[in-house]
């Protein structure tokens, strides 16, 4: 299990669909490649509304507008620095042999919003963020000059704007701080405050409809018979669901029959913004999820061509698209990660999804598939990536990785000892 430094994780950010619509063509075929599965899920997905909340609650939310600043900031010309404002042209001939002396000609507390211009041969003393003096063009710190006798004593030549914010050095009016779809962050909050905005408009989080099914599924809660296993997929879905800043509504579970799942499939595209079907997309009689899909709206795709193969069908009835998962936690986890996330920022608007990812050093040989991409699960100890190899339905398999490594198809693989990135859960 890991024992990561995370302050060497980074992310790469991976463009989502400009322009999304669902007039936008799409395939027909019983399988895509992960790649057009997201291209699929971001053009079906169509947008959520918008609400207007207070930048306390804004972090991770995603604007649904552009954000401008209304004035110059900081609005003055300030010190960033205690020390002394003055005209740099007066030091330039200033050294150790041949110091610069300016007389102090008073000072400038943080609250004064005015003083008397300064003139030839002046120095006017300023704290940090205090307004610079009329004609002054940097400031001198305390540390790099002396006082003697009234007079500032500067042994070297003090370059023009040293010390000084601008203005309009933060931000210029008018100048777009955000554009529309972006994912605010804590530094954002910061930003929205200083220039006035504590109410921002926002993309209405998801509303992501989850129903469970499978024959031998019985709730959380209860002591499976012989047979039966416990309805995981759910909870699993929840806490994805929410990590993404989507709202989560769990229907319960039914027996992989199709006309419990239409009736349960129509009450939940009538309340929420995508659903998610988990199990009853596998290739046997109880293979219901496509048929009703298929039944009430269309059908896109029945498979993710990514080794190994993920059944998972990708369809829409009116403008609510509908995901059906595979029954294992393991795999419903990798299509969580690989496609839903992608599905869930496009209704929000987003224009970009981070990926977080690692470098860490391969322990064992990864070999490559030669028609589709795939993807390992791997631990992670140090700088140590170890692939985990388990049999199908593990659930083991979910605690035990710390994240994935792609092996691009018809590639040469990886080898025991290579530098490979690892994409973070």
């Amino acid at each position: 299990m890991q024992s990561m430094d995370t302050s060497r994780v980074d992310y790469r950010v991976i463009p989502t669909s400009e322009g999304i619509t669902s007039d936008y063509p799409l395939p027909e075929h019983s399988t895509v490649p992960i790649e057009e599965a997201i291209r699929i899920v971001q053009n079906i997905a169509h947008k959520t509304g918008t609400e207007t909340i207070s930048v306390d609650d804004a972090e991770g939310r995603t604007l649904s507008e552009t954000i401008y600043a209304l004035a110059d900031m900081p609005g003055f010309d300030r010190s960033s620095v205690n020390g002394f404002a003055l005209i740099t042209a007066d030091t330039s001939d200033a050294s150790a042999m041949n110091p610069c002396k300016l007389t102090l000609a008073g000072s400038v507390e943080k609250e004064v919003t005015h003083i008397d211009q300064i003139n030839r041969g002046q120095a006017i003393s300023i704290l940090t963020g205090g307004i610079l003096p009329e004609g002054a063009d940097a400031v001198v710190g305390t540390e790099d000059c002396t006082i003697r006798e009234g007079q500032i004593v500067i042994s070297r030549k003090i370059w023009k704007n040293s010390n000084i914010i601008r203005k309009d050095e933060d931000f210029k009016t008018g100048e777009p701080l955000y554009p529309n779809g972006w994912v605010l962050r804590p530094q954002d909050i910061a930003v929205l405050a200083s220039v006035g905005r504590i109410r921002v408009k926002v993309r209405r989080k998801p509303v992501i409809g989850i129903i469970s099914t499978g024959r031998e599924l019985v709730p959380a809660e209860s002591i499976p018979k012989s047979g039966e296993v416990r309805e995981v997929n759910s909870y699993l879905i929840t806490a994805f669901c929410k990590r993404q800043d989507a709202i989560p509504v769990r229907y319960g579970i039914i027996r992989d029959d199709a006309e419990e799942l239409t009736t349960l499939i129509n009450q939940a595209s009538q309340e929420c913004d995508a659903i998610i079907v988990s199990g009853g997309s596998s290739r046997d009689e109880y293979d219901v999820t496509a048929q009703v899909i298929h039944t009430l709206g269309e059908v896109y795709t029945e498979g993710i061509s990514f080794a190994p193969d993920k059944r998972t069908t990708i369809g829409r009835i009116g403008s609510i698209l509908v995901i059906g998962l595979p029954g294992h936690p393991s795999a419903t986890f990798m299509v969580l990660s690989l496609v839903v996330i992608h599905l869930i920022q496009a209704m929000k608007g987003s224009s970009r999804q981070k990926v977080y990812v690692r470098k860490a050093v391969l322990a064992d040989h990864l070999h490559a598939s030669s028609d589709s991409d795939r993807y390992i699960r791997v631990t992670i100890t140090d700088d140590v990536a170890t692939p985990l190899f388990g049999k199908a339905g593990l659930i083991n398999m979910l605690s035990q990785s710390d994240g994935i490594v792609r092996i691009p198809a018809g590639s040469r693989g990886y080898r025991a000892g290579d530098r490979v990135e690892v994409m973070i859960w």
